[in-house]
Formats: C-alpha cells, sequence, structure tokens
C-alpha cells in the first residue's frame, strides 16, 4: 500500500558554493495576503466539517441502527468505517496532491464531503448508507492528510499557531456537531435523516474558499534543496523553519539532508529519499497517531451509548459528547503552540495519556456519577490529535517531508485504529455490558503514552532514512 518511491542511487550535483535558485514561496504583497486569507479561512471552515459526518452518528446511533436493523456487530463495523476510509483514502493523497496541488484536492475533498453528507439521509438500507458515508469520509481523508502540509508551506513560521487555529475548529466542530445533533432532530420532527443530513450545508460552505485556490500549486509539494545538516529545516528548541524549493523545470524527487557530522556527506550531496519505513521515528509516531485515533472514533461513536445505557438522557448523553470535544477548542490551540518551543514532547503525551487512564477509571466505576467529570478528563486525553499533526510538522524538515510523514503517519495509524470501534461492538455485544469494552479503552493508554513519548524525541526523520 506504500506510495514510497524505490530507493536510487544518490546522483552528484552542483556544490553547494552554486546553490538553486529557490522557487518562489508565498510573499508579501496584496496578492499574497490575500492567497493567505483565503488559504486561512479555507482552514477553518474544512477543520470544521473534518467530524461532523461522525460526531453527528454517534448521537443517533441508535435510532440509526433501529430503522435499518443492525445489530451490535454490524453498529461496531459503521463505526469502524471512519479509519477504514481514511487510510484507504488518505494514502491517495500525496500523489494527487503532487498532480493537482493541495488546495484542488482540498477543494474536492469538501465536494465529497457535501455530497455524502446530502445523499446519507436517502439511504433505505445499510449498504447505501455505508457507502454515502464512505464518499464524505473519503473527502475527509484526503483532507487530513493535507491539513499539516498546506500549513507548513504556506505558513513555515506559525506551524504551531497555525495547527492550533484549525484543530481548534475541528473540535469545534466536533463538538457542535455531538451536541446540536439530537436537538436539531427533535426541531425537525423527530426525524434522524433530516438530522444528519442538515449537517451538508456546512460542508458546502466550507467548498467556497477553496475554489479560488484550485489553480494555486504553491502548496504542491517540490524537489528541495539539500544544505549541511539541519541548517536548512530545522532551528533551536523543536522550531522548524521555512523550506526552500528549487525552481528546476523538471519534476524530480525529494531529497533529504544528510545527518550531520557523517564522514560520508559530499559537498552538498543530493538523494533520493528512502523509504518511511525505515524510520523508527515515523513508525513511532504512527502508532502514536493510531492509538489516539483509536481512542478517538470509540468515544465519538460509543460513549453517548455508554451513557444512555447508564440512564442518562439521550440529549444529556449527546450534550456529554461535545463536553468531550468541546475541550479540544481552547487546547488545540494551547498545546500545538507549547509542543514547538519543547525540545521533547514526550512530557505532554504523559499529561494527556495520564487524564485518559482517569477518566476510564471513572466511566468503569460510576459512569452516570461522575459523568461530567469523566467527559471533561477524556475530552483533554483527546488533545493527542493535534499533538500528533504538530509533531508531524516537526519531525521532518521539509514541506515534502511533511507530504511523505504526515501520509505514513497517518495512514498507518488509522489502520492501526480500524479493530478499536469494532473490538468495542463485539465485546458489548457478548458480554451484555460496558465494563469489559471500558477496560480495553483505559489499557490502550499505556502504549499509546510509551510509543507518544518516543515519537516526541527532539529528531528528523530524515536523519534515519
Amino acid at each position: 500500500m506504500s506510495d514510497e518511491p524505490k530507493t536510487l542511487d544518490a546522483a552528484p550535483v552542483r556544490p553547494s558554493s552554486a546553490p538553486r535558485d529557490p522557487a518562489p514561496a508565498p510573499g508579501t504583497g496584496r496578492g499574497a495576503r490575500c492567497t493567505l486569507g483565503l488559504v486561512s479561512v479555507g482552514l477553518v471552515l474544512a477543520a470544521l466539517n473534518l467530524r461532523p459526518a461522525i460526531t453527528s452518528l454517534g448521537a443517533l446511533l441508535e435510532e440509526v441502527s433501529a430503522t435499518l436493523h443492525m445489530s451490535g456487530t454490524v453498529a461496531g463495523v459503521l463505526t469502524s468505517v471512519p479509519p477504514l476510509c481514511f487510510a484507504v483514502f488518505g494514502i491517495t493523497a500525496p500523489r494527487l496532491a503532487r498532480r493537482f496541488g493541495p488546495a484542488a484536492v482540498v477543494c474536492a475533498g469538501m465536494a465529497a464531503i457535501f455530497a455524502g453528507l446530502l445523499l446519507r439521509p436517502f439511504a433505505t438500507g445499510t449498504a447505501g448508507f455505508l457507502a454515502a458515508s464512505a464518499l464524505a469520509l473519503m473527502g475527509i481523508a484526503v483532507s487530513n492528510i493535507l491539513m499539516p502540509v498546506i500549513v507548513k508551506r504556506y505558513f513555515p513560521d506559525r506551524i504551531g499557531s497555525m495547527t492550533g487555529l484549525y484543530s481548534m475548529a475541528l473540535a469545534l466542530g466536533t463538538s457542535l456537531a455531538a451536541a446540536l445533533t439530537v436537538p436539531m432532530t427533535d426541531a425537525l420532527g423527530g426525524d434522524w435523516r433530516l438530522g444528519l443530513g442538515v449537517w451538508a450545508v456546512l460542508a458546502a460552505l466550507a467548498v467556497l474558499p477553496w475554489l479560488p485556490l484550485v489553480k494555486d500549486r504553491t502548496g504542491a509539494p517540490r524537489t528541495e534543496p539539500v544544505g549541511p545538516a539541519r541548517a536548512a529545516g530545522k532551528t533551536t528548541a523543536g522550531k522548524t523553519a521555512p523550506a526552500k524549493t528549487t525552481a528546476a523545470a523538471p519534476p524530480a524527487p525529494a531529497s533529504t539532508a544528510s545527518p550531520a557530522g557523517s564522514a560520508s556527506a559530499g559537498p552538498a550531496a543530493e538523494a533520493v529519499p528512502r523509504p518511511m519505513y525505515r524510520s523508527r521515528t515515523a513508525w513511532a509516531l504512527a502508532c502514536f497517531f493510531g492509538l489516539q485515533a483509536t481512542g478517538a472514533y470509540i468515544t465519538m461513536g460509543w460513549m453517548p451509548q455508554i451513557f444512555r445505557d447508564s440512564g442518562v438522557p439521550a440529549s444529556t448523553a449527546g450534550v456529554l459528547l461535545a463536553v468531550t470535544m468541546v475541550m479540544g477548542v481552547p487546547l488545540a490551540f494551547v498545546i500545538p503552540r507549547l509542543a514547538t518551543r519543547m525540545r521533547q514532547q514526550g512530557p505532554i503525551v504523559v499529561a494527556l495519556g495520564t487524564c485518559g487512564l482517569v477518566g476510564y477509571t471513572g466511566l468503569f466505576l460510576a459512569p452516570s456519577g461522575g459523568a461530567w467529570l469523566w467527559a471533561v478528563l477524556l475530552g483533554v486525553s483527546n488533545c493527542s490529535f493535534p499533538l500528533a499533526l504538530t509533531m508531524i510538522g516537526m519531525r521532518s524538515r521539509t514541506g515534502a517531508g511533511v507530504v511523505r510523514l504526515s501520509a505514513f503517519a497517518q495512514s498507518v495509524g488509522y489502520l492501526i485504529s480500524i479493530p478499536g470501534p469494532l473490538l468495542v461492538g463485539v465485546l458489548y455485544q457478548h458480554s451484555g455490558g460496558w465494563g469489559v469494552p471500558i477496560a480495553l479503552m483505559g489499557g490502550l493508554m499505556v502504549p499509546q503514552m510509551i510509543v507518544g513519548i518516543l515519537a516526541g524525541r527532539d529528531r528528523t526523520v530524515e536523519d534515519e532514512t
């Protein structure tokens, strides 16, 4: 499934004393400011649409299951569809971005979300419902992969703040869908089809700012020049500096720098990047992303049902999920900025994981008694997602490297997360309660913290590949 190029022998290039002319990056004129403004608005609107297709369904899963005659296992399959689609379709994002440009691909992704959410309420059976959901999730998948790429290219000196901005918008969209879907459904006559379909309006709005950017290839991955190790792409305290791009006419594979102090690193030696799967940091980041995604999709898909089965009313269960998601609004802005100021992000990983352990323990012992506290703690734990996105931007020196790392970490990560929601549905159906599934959720926090510490070390994938 890997989209990685095959490793080739490095070819000699001109010495570093005669550097290539850099390709124009986003400038500071009025046109450039307008472009950056459109990208900022587009990022926020796109992020708002990256989760409502999932959390709106979680709030109405019982009604949808009853209408479409789903068993607990089939409902578990339904909650596993998002990570499956993210893994399958996300791997195509780098290739599409190279051919059409990231902005055009995100625009198409927003259009796919709109179409899927518009068609889903008209499904009369499980197969049609899954197909329409898959269309929306396909758009979410490619947009997920390219968000860090667009931030890296358009805002190279503001990776932390811009990652925080769209992570905050993502958390806001997630929580709004969880909190408002049930009340809107009731206001529209109690028909779950209308309650789910109304979110297509938000997706339609997200298409608009990307339309003027469809022909803008500024953010497309290009060949990167290689200079002395770390000088071009890494600054102190883990901050990533703007990466220059070359203006060579024929497209060429992205290049990487030799590790600092390497005796074999000739003057500006340039090589085709080796496969990402040879990097231990890339694997640690992929596993961290996968385990945090497992917890997130179990939460979004099953938490309202856990609370409803413990005696909490349906509307309150939706609000509790919204509380969990809304915790990411302020923290998704703070955590990336804090992470970029730290050489290692392990302490943040441990703090978030500890909140998750306490939250799941409380959910196991007293799901309704301390429901609001558990919702808050699990919301804090779910902020591992913006942390993972920030580390993707920090663990590579170049824009092209971020494309490859983002595709690898997210695609492999979503593959890892697929069994989680399905397993929870199977355990719930066969154990007759939520004790075993919740114990599983809490147990997964331990390996998540371990791989997160490894992924947060101060190094780049270029050092290892």
